[in-house]
């Protein structure tokens, strides 16, 4: 197991490579190309840069997240076909400047929901928070409330200048059933996962956010039934999963232990995001919670004990985290909260470690 942490870059985020060098047990980055399109090339200058300057601060670069996927994929239109052309282009550049696992996602339109960015905790830090109440109504509805709102608070993905395209969206997505998007995530593998042997590429796709349908938007990354139809329609190491057990378990119904023995037990499991959230109680609400387990809902010794004991030997970050002691910045990607995460994490996998009598 090896403990990563992800960075937007110098130019995107406030956190400086240095701060995360000097977390106990950080070895590595989660890296990304903050400003490239989805559906364009990553070119080889910008990858190279990026690795040296990683390395420079004397931590590794082997997974990137998120290398996006056009919605034209997605949706299966013509267009498609030279968008995924590009993808296979931008995995062999990866590869070339030793990335080995690559995060991404299959949700239309929008990568993740949160309706509240700035979800006030009882000690006084802030938090990310999912309250279904409202979120269900027509799209329509809510571009306009975002348009003729006031406040300066958007739900990511619906920030004003996106707006007239994600209208747009929608209508693409009309005809755009779990099946028909099972159909057109089973194309691009089918396509790309040869090009991600042949280079020495993990795809690692994440679970949906939350897992369960939400703007009529379809999703087929929610539970363990679509995790096993993801590994078996390309049966291939290099067709795995980001286990995020914050997405995963934000549906009391998965079975989130259950759920990473039996994959990290198969080997698809590279990539690991692994937060905690505290259910409120009210239907599938809930607040992404401090990592220790006693301040949320899921065991964190447990999932890690699960992932032990099946032969985890991937990356891992601590996942979303709270804003303390005064930190302001990109909401769950603050560095206090998340570097307690991460010591944390390796005090329990150093636990289960000298428990099984291996450590």
């Amino acid at each position: 197991m090896e403990m990563t942490f992800r960075w937007y870059g110098k130019e995107a985020d406030k956190i400086q490579l240095q701060e995360i060098r000097q977390i106990p047990g950080m070895k590595g980055i989660v890296g990304t190309l903050f400003d490239i399109p989805a559906g364009e090339v990553w070119p080889k200058d910008r990858i190279k840069a990026l690795v040296e300057e990683v390395e420079a601060a004397g931590l590794t670069l082997k997974v990137i997240e998120s290398v996006n996927v056009h919605d034209d994929i997605k949706i299966g239109l013509p267009s498609r076909e030279q968008y995924i052309e590009n993808y296979k282009e931008s995995i062999r550049n990866l590869a070339e400047y030793g990335i080995e696992v690559i995060c991404y996602n299959f949700m239309p339109i929008f990568d993740w929901i949160k309706t509240d960015l700035d979800y006030i905790l009882p000690d006084g830090s802030s938090t990310m928070a999912f309250e279904k109440v409202g979120i269900d109504k027509d799209p329509e509805d809510i571009v306009r409330e975002v348009e003729e709102s006031t406040s300066d608070y958007t739900l990511p993905g619906w920030e004003p200048e996106r707006l007239a395209q994600v209208k747009d969206l929608f209508k693409a997505y009309e005809n755009v059933d779990d099946e028909k998007l099972r159909e057109n995530f089973a194309y691009f593998l089918k396509e790309i996962i040869p090009v991600c042997e042949e280079v020495g590429i993990k795809m690692a796709v994440h679970p949906d956010d939350p897992p369960y349908s939400i703007f009529g938007l379809p999703r087929i990354v929610k539970n363990r039934a679509d995790l096993d139809w993801i590994c078996n329609v390309v049966d291939s190491p290099s067709n795995g999963i980001t286990l995020c057990t914050g997405s995963i378990g934000e549906d009391p119904a998965n079975n989130v232990y259950e759920i990473l023995a039996e994959f990290c037990k198969r080997d698809r499991i590279p990539f690991a995001h692994v937060r905690n959230i505290k259910y409120l109680g009210n239907d599938k609400d809930f607040y992404e919670a401090p990592h220790l387990s006693s301040e949320g809902s899921l065991d964190m010794y447990k999932i890690l004990e699960a992932m032990y004991d099946n032969g985890f030997d991937g990356y891992i970050r601590p996942d979303h985290g709270r804003m303390i002691w005064g930190e302001t910045g990109r909401a769950g990607y603050g560095l206090y909260d998340r570097a307690l995460g991460a010591s944390y994490l390796l005090g329990l996998w150093e636990a289960i470690d000298k428990s099984k009598g291996r450590g």
